[in-house]
């Protein structure tokens, strides 16, 4: 997590990538969840390498984040300010 101006955001690092849970990558993880997705497609979604670096990103995401609807994630944030 890293603060910007009183609002957290959350960032997973994978390699040398910064990934920051916002609602499209939310989304992405919500359909991943829900769907039957390769960890291949995973990756090409996020804008990944590989399957291995889809895998380390979903390890490191806390599953709250994972299973918070993301229409819940956007009032969330917009409650932060």
């Amino acid at each position: 997590m890293a603060e910007e101006t009183g609002r957290q955001r959350y960032v997973v690092v994978v390699g040398d990538k910064e990934i920051e849970i916002n609602e499209e990558v939310l989304n992405i993880l919500h359909e991943y969840v829900h769907t039957p997705m390769s960890l291949e497609k995973l990756a090409e979604k996020l804008g990944l390498e590989n399957w291995e670096q889809a895998y380390e990103f979903i390890k490191k995401v806390p599953a709250w984040i994972i299973w918070t609807p993301p229409s819940l994630w956007k009032i969330k944030r917009m409650a932060e300010g």
